[in-house]
């Protein structure tokens, strides 16, 4: 059984194009989020999904040069990417997380899977069904012929470009939800969309120091910053 950890990345965010490349303590964002996903317990391999054509190449040589598995395919359905990577990767299991989460906690990501693998009977897990852990956070984890399924069977725009929502939505589907531990912490926001996240991310990464620290860590360390928090406090609601 190949489990494997797809990242989806791309040069044309609308929000904050490039971002992926921007440098946040010392590398790039994208290759702290490759680093992370690598560290998640249980996962084979690490696989960045990116667009074809030549715009995307830069993203693509970053994954390389991290270590990563690259694909390519269509940029705006994102299903269909998924879908041609994971059987590229001959994946059983795939989990997914997006390019702009430099706080993905690997531990966090295991549990989802741990969860996943333990029920020979679910198809589908994630941390997000209700907003628990801190927006940045969040991931899923689906068995292959799920995917399958969503791929064949999807057919509005937003399903195919966002990847997932036909699977938390469709019946005969089996979902599990790892619940967080309090609602408020699901309104901090620790994902890079906007320059006041970039500002925060900064900010944040210049206190925590080398290796990965679990998300708790994190926390402690932005509760003991509060002012760390204003500064992408404009888009805090999700």
């Amino acid at each position: 059984m190949t489990k494997a950890v797809i990242v989806q990345a791309r040069m044309t965010s609308t929000r904050l194009p490039g971002k992926v490349l921007m440098e946040l303590g010392g590398t790039t964002v994208l290759d702290h989020v490759l680093t992370r996903c690598a560290a998640i317990p249980g996962i084979d391999k690490v696989c960045c999904a990116i667009p074809e054509g030549d715009r995307h190449d830069a993203v693509a040589a970053e994954a390389e040069r991290c270590g990563a598995v690259v694909v390519r395919g269509a940029e705006l359905d994102v299903l269909d990417r998924y879908h041609h990577a994971a059987q590229s990767l001959r994946a059983s299991v795939v989990m997914r997380v997006t390019s702009d989460c430099p706080l993905i906690d690997p531990g966090l990501c295991g549990e989802v899977l741990a969860m996943l693998l333990a029920d020979d009977t679910a198809d589908y897990a994630a941390n997000n069904f209700s907003h628990r852990y801190p927006h940045g956070l969040d991931c899923e984890a689906f068995r292959s012929d799920a995917l399958a399924r969503a791929w064949n069977e999807a057919t509005d725009d937003y399903d195919r470009e966002h990847v997932t929502p036909w699977l938390r939505r469709a019946s005969g589907i089996h979902r599990l939800s790892l619940g967080g531990p309090n609602p408020e912490l699901g309104k901090l926001r620790w994902t890079l969309d906007f320059p006041e996240d970039l500002e925060f991310c900064r900010a944040l990464f210049a206190r925590l120091g080398p290796g990965i620290p679990p998300w708790t860590e994190t926390l402690k360390i932005c509760s003991a910053h509060p002012e760390l928090e204003t500064l992408n406090a404009v888009h805090r609601q999700r």
